[in-house]
């Protein structure tokens, strides 16, 4: 007698990683408001607020395709991989982002406040601004068809 649940889980996802693309569309529409962000960022924090910035906004855009490295690696593999991936990545990636803060929080350069506001809000805003371009359909998943 076979274990039909543990076959279940070795299993490959079938078709294709629509992660990777809404992940390089996010970046993409991220270097958009990477001067805007900075400029906000500069003229409240000064000069350090404007590096801080672009740090905290290179680190979000290297978790999103980070994310969507782990998550199509990972379905490549089997359904198992994939959630492994998704919850240990989650954590991993959450630990980066720390450890990458944490590195430079006493450099002359760093202002922690803007780092923590340019995380929260490029993380935020590019994921509620990707919302319009996402299908929310199993015949289209990941970005939107071109229209015609």
């Amino acid at each position: 007698m076979t274990d039909t649940s543990a076959s279940a889980w070795n299993t490959k996802p079938v078709g294709d990683s629509p992660e990777v693309a809404i992940s390089l569309d996010m970046v993409r529409r991220g270097l958009i408001v990477v001067p805007v962000l900075a400029i906000i960022c500069g003229v409240i924090w000064g000069a350090d607020g404007v590096w801080s910035s672009l740090y905290a906004m290179a680190l979000v855009f290297a978790n999103f395709l980070l994310s969507a490295g782990i998550i199509a690696a990972g379905s490549r593999i089997s359904y198992a991989a994939l959630l492994s991936g998704v919850l240990f990545g989650y954590i991993f990636r959450l630990a980066l982002i720390f450890f990458a803060v944490f590195i430079v929080r006493d450099a002359g350069w760093i202002s922690l406040p803007a780092v923590g506001t340019a995380i929260i809000v490029t993380h935020l805003g590019l994921l509620v601004w990707e919302l319009k371009y996402v299908a929310l359909s199993l015949a289209y998943p990941g970005l939107k068809p071109a229209q015609p």
